[in-house]
């Protein structure tokens, strides 16, 4: 018999938020969603976990390292434990650690306190979250349009997909470009030397006609990879595309160089994008300030998670500026973008390249499936970032063959990794 002196007995007690202590980490190497990606899992005290997603191609190492300045934190102190963590991120791939373990935590403070991370962000604005879908390319712009239409078939009422050089590479006379660089991936547009010919914007013109005159003008057409060319190469493309009303031409050149993304802006009619790869709101202030841009772009997964994303939204808002999310992950990322999405005013779009996967939604458990339909994804009111476990069988059909480890190999090598840190004497 139930002793009534003790309420407790009769209520759920994980958790009890104040009490609640981060236990260990645990990983997941998996691949093909459409990137390869690590799943961190952060145990607690008291039986609950929460998961994040160390975005594509970034090595789990970069959690792991974190490993020591986490265990023993109360995840629901979602902030301060971000402030101890973030000096470890970087631009890129490389703030991947930093990133899941918020992803985690708001999961995790989601769950202690029986709330949907939308609301540990200030609450929501919309039920629903729009997204659009990248489709790879095909060198005929007939054959992308038809691609793109039975996108919309499926429900999708914004589209991107890929204008560059690389449609040009077979065409003669369409590129100039000194020795190799055509083909490197590891120099930077301004210094490729890479130009585009008249015949190469005509070519890239009458592309992007024969995708219009498919699908017509009935949803936004973004555009994205143009290659490693320069500025004025940018100019004259975007020049040329403008009469084609496309949402927004994306990344046409590295990030830092805020002065070309003015000129670029001031040059053409369509909207320009960036951001994916820009982390902290520091990073996006210059573009912001400068008026670069016109949409910003961050990839939860690189810029800091929910919260920081939050505020980079809210910082462009101020600007005038629209934010689009940048995603090419598991439904964990999808996840935390969508609770972001939510409680952002002036979100756009989220970005999704896993339609053609059948077994992408079925990762997650508790939740739709699948989890975009009609082009939207609901936003979860269920605690945390809203699913109620990962999938095992699903996901280890998916492990990564060159390090398949799937939660159940320990971690405590990571436990006591020192580092002398501190950022003030």
């Amino acid at each position: 018999m139930t002793d009534i002196s003790r309420p407790e007995d009769n209520i759920n007690t994980h958790s009890r938020p104040s009490e609640l202590r981060i236990t260990d980490m645990r990983i997941a190497n998996l691949t093909g969603m459409p990137m390869d990606c690590s799943i961190i899992r952060l145990d607690t005290n008291q039986g609950i976990s929460g998961y994040g997603e160390v975005r594509d191609w970034a090595s789990p190492t970069f959690a792991l390292l974190l490993k020591r300045l986490v265990i023993g934190e109360n995840p629901c102190n979602v902030d301060k434990v971000f402030r101890k963590i973030k000096q470890f991120g970087h631009h890129a791939r490389q703030a991947g650690g930093v990133c899941g373990i918020e992803m985690a935590l708001m999961d995790l403070a989601g769950k202690a306190y029986g709330v949907p991370a939308y609301m540990l962000a200030g609450g929501k604005f919309r039920d629903k979250v729009l997204c659009y879908c990248d489709t790879p390319s095909v060198a005929d712009g007939t054959q992308m349009g038809q691609l793109l239409k039975q996108r919309m078939e499926m429900g999708f009422r914004f589209l991107k997909m890929d204008v560059g050089i690389s449609l040009l590479r077979d065409i003669p006379g369409t590129l100039i470009a000194p020795p190799g660089m055509i083909e490197s991936r590891d120099v930077m547009h301004p210094f490729t030397g890479i130009q585009i010919t008249e015949k190469g914007i005509e070519v890239l013109v009458e592309y992007v006609r024969a995708v219009r005159e498919v699908i017509g003008y009935e949803v936004p057409l973004a555009v994205d990879h143009f290659g490693h060319i320069g500025l004025e190469s940018c100019i004259r493309l975007g020049q040329a595309l403008d009469q084609f009303t496309l949402a927004w031409y994306e990344d046409m050149i590295p990030w830092q160089f805020t002065d070309q993304y003015v000129r670029l802006s001031q040059s053409v009619t369509t909207p320009i994008c960036t951001g994916e790869d820009i982390y902290l709101k520091e990073g996006f202030k210059p573009l912001l300030e400068s008026r670069g841009v016109a949409i910003i772009h961050p990839d939860l997964a690189t810029s800091g998670g929910i919260l920081e994303t939050k505020k980079i939204g809210d910082m462009a808002q101020d600007y005038g500026v629209a934010m689009a999310m940048h995603m090419a992950g598991s439904p964990i990322s999808a996840l935390a973008n969508v609770h972001c999405a939510a409680a952002t005013q002036n979100f756009l779009v989220l970005e999704n390249h896993s339609v053609d996967l059948p077994w992408w939604s079925g990762m997650v458990a508790g939740l739709p499936n699948p989890l975009i339909r009609d082009g939207y994804i609901d936003v979860p009111e269920t605690p945390g970032l809203g699913f109620t476990d990962v999938d095992e069988d699903v996901c280890r059909t998916q492990l990564d063959p060159r390090i398949p480890v799937y939660f159940d190999e320990p971690t405590e090598i990571w436990d006591k990794e020192r580092s002398n840190d501190r950022l003030w004497s």
